[in-house]
This record gives structure tokens, C-alpha cells and sequence, in this order.
């Protein structure tokens, strides 16, 4: 799933989670390792739980698409800044 970026509001199943999750963000950095995550998404149906029912994720986690969430034009412009930084990181590494 690397080559499709997905909107916020799009709901996922990751390789060997039993749940779905609804993506609620996106370049996502934490603070305690610095590393960027293309999503964080909370328990589908339930939504936001508490701090600590949140998932940081990949892209390539992924395992199943089940919806894909709102797009507009402002969503394709920022979803294409992020597969251009992503591009950018890949060609220094």
C-alpha cells in the first residue's frame, strides 16, 4: 500500500491486528524516537478512546483498504507535498 496515499477519515486493516483503524492524521512525529509516521489512527467504530488507544503506523503496515476518506482539493495539495518530502528522504538515503 506504499504507493497510495491516504486522506484522514480512511479506515484500515494493518498486517496481524485483529481491529480496524480510522485514520485520524498523518507525517506524524513522535516525540520520543523523532521518527516520521505516515499515519496515526484510533479503533474503528469506536473513534478516539484516550491518549493511549492511539496507533502510529506505516503505510506498508497495511493491510486492507475498507474506505478511503474525503478528498478536496486541499487534501490532494497536502497529500502531494507529503509523496514529494517522502520522495526527497528516499533519494538522500
Amino acid at each position: 500500500m506504499k504507493n497510495q496515499f491516504l486522506p484522514v477519515g480512511s479506515v484500515v486493516s494493518l498486517e496481524g491486528a485483529q481491529k480496524k483503524l480510522l485514520i485520524i492524521g498523518s507525517a506524524v512525529e513522535r516525540e520520543n524516537d523523532k521518527n516520521i509516521y505516515d499515519y496515526i489512527g484510533v479503533p474503528y467504530p469506536e473513534g478516539y478512546v484516550d491518549s493511549e488507544t492511539m496507533f502510529l503506523f506505516m503505510a506498508n503496515d497495511i493491510k486492507e483498504i475498507h474506505f478511503i476518506g474525503y478528498v478536496n482539493a486541499e487534501a490532494q495539495v497536502f497529500m502531494q507535498k507529503y509523496a514529494d518530502l517522502l520522495k526527497s528522504v528516499d533519494a538522500q538515503k
